[in-house]
């Protein structure tokens, strides 16, 4: 993240806001959420730091035995966990009024800082994994790169699923500067939402083509189960192959951060939105109008294709967008990468990064990385922010 000063700035002023600023939570119960988030992705790194500063701020070591030995009313936060870090379309109002009843039950303030700090945490394990943080070696977990093999490689035979000359695809810069030109010098289609529509379903299923990583995750023996329920439940496509989803797509026009999820994440946990706000228009914007050796290059319309992109793992579609733009600016390298920074973090390896953008800088792929981050953590509000509203509308 040093390689943006900028994003920086408001990445750690906001993760100190939520760990130790005003919040209905006590400061133990803040530490052991971002644990128990960043167990479900096996990020040991962020899971010992967060260990750390448990215990720090007067923790009980007994609960770092794991779920059995903590209050009932955290270990309730589990199953909601559990969705918000891999499939947050599935949460409904009944989740969240659930955990607002009985005995051991949540404000709703207090829920709407769990549900931030789960959200960024989360997110924040595939920036570790993307840029290849590890644990120190001499931590519990540590460990060095874990070379790349064959079957990593996302354009090896075994993992070519679906064609290899997609449109557009290409990772050279001047190719992809041209694409981009042509693009800018497109007037704007005439189209209906049907085929807008068309072309979204077509990304969706391309989606789906990526298939996941080997089941071999990165060197990281620490044995985090003891946090997390139900291990094997993951990140499943939002869009099935050959199948109607039974989910319907999330459209942003109709429950958008700018519109509705900043004005009521206000209202719950004050101070906190205009700190995300900043931080997703930071990620989202961030340019030195640069692309590898190139410079005085608008990188704009790739950066939205980017957002966007990360959008659509999730099941969130843009209106107002041309989804073709993905296909012409994104080749499959980069958009496997994407994939699995987002929804296998913990399957990420050297071969992935290597593999997109080879004539980039490394900022640049950071910067992806950051757009990944931040991207995928309003997703998950968005779905998550909408549960809260029908709690009172529906």
């Amino acid at each position: 993240m040093g390689l943006h000063p900028s994003y920086l700035e408001a990445f750690l002023r906001t993760q100190d806001f939520i760990l130790r600023g005003d919040g209905p939570l006590p400061f133990n119960y803040r530490h052991f959420i971002a644990i128990m988030a960043t167990a479900r992705h096996q990020c040991s790194y962020i899971v010992r730091l967060q260990e750390n500063e448990f215990l720090a701020q007067g923790g009980d070591p007994e609960w770092l035995r794991g779920l059995p030995f903590i209050p009932d009313k955290l270990r309730r936060l589990a199953e909601l966990i559990k969705l918000l870090v891999h499939q947050p379309w599935l949460i409904t109002k009944e989740h969240l009024e659930d955990l607002l009843k009985g005995p051991s039950s949540w404000a709703l303030s207090e829920l709407v800082q769990a549900i931030v700090l789960t959200t960024h945490f989360s997110s924040l394990a595939g920036m570790v994994f993307g840029c290849g943080i590890n644990p120190e070696i001499d931590m519990e977990g540590g460990h060095t790169c874990r070379p790349p093999s064959l079957g990593d490689d996302p354009g090896s035979p075994s993992n070519n699923n679906y064609s290899e000359e997609l449109e557009g695809a290409s990772s050279n810069v001047e190719t992809l500067m041209q694409k981009l030109r042509e693009l800018e010098e497109q007037t704007e289609p005439d189209e209906t939402l049907e085929e807008k529509l068309r072309k979204f379903e077509k990304v969706e299923k391309q989606n789906v083509e990526l298939s996941p990583p080997c089941d071999e995750t990165c060197q990281d023996t620490a044995d985090l189960s003891h946090y997390i329920i139900d291990p094997e439940f993951k990140y499943q496509d939002f869009a099935k192959r050959g199948e109607v989803s039974q989910i319907p797509t999330f459209k942003a026009q109709d429950y958008s951060w700018e519109d509705q999820g900043f004005s009521l994440l206000n209202r719950y946990y004050p101070d906190v939105a205009p700190m995300l706000d900043d931080k997703f228009r930071l990620a989202y914007s961030l340019t030195y109008n640069t692309m590898g050796k190139k410079e005085q290059v608008d990188t704009s319309l790739l950066r939205r294709a980017i957002w966007n992109y990360i959008h659509s793992l999730y099941g969130i579609r843009h209106d107002d967008y041309d989804y073709g733009a993905v296909n012409t600016l994104m080749d499959r390298a980069l958009k496997t990468y994407i994939k699995t920074v987002c929804c296998y973090p913990e399957k990420v390896t050297l071969s992935h990064y290597e593999s997109f953008w080879r004539d980039f800088k490394h900022s640049e792929k950071v910067h992806v990385n950051l757009m990944v981050l931040e991207a995928k953590m309003q997703a998950s509000l968005l779905y998550s922010l909408r549960a809260v509203m029908w709690l009172y509308t529906r």
